[in-house]
C-alpha cells in the first residue's frame, strides 16, 4: 500500500517502512515514533504533520 497521507496510515495495526526496496522499519505508529534515533517514518511524520497532527 502506498499512501502519502500518514494520518490514515497511523491507524494501521502494523506499518512496514521501505526505502530503496528494503524494509528499514516496522511496527505500530506509536512504536515507530517512540523508537530512538531519527527513523524514516518519524522524519516523514514530522515533515507532513508540520506539528499540527498529534503523534
Amino acid at each position: 500500500m502506498v499512501d502519502r497521507r500518514l494520518a490514515t496510515i497511523a491507524r494501521l495495526d502494523r506499518i512496514v517502512v521501505m526505502e530503496e526496496g528494503r524494509v528499514v522499519e516496522e511496527g505500530t505508529h506509536d512504536e515507530l515514533l517512540a523508537a530512538t534515533g531519527n527513523g524514516l517514518y518519524r522524519r516523514l511524520w514530522q515533515h507532513q504533520s508540520g506539528g499540527f497532527l498529534a503523534a
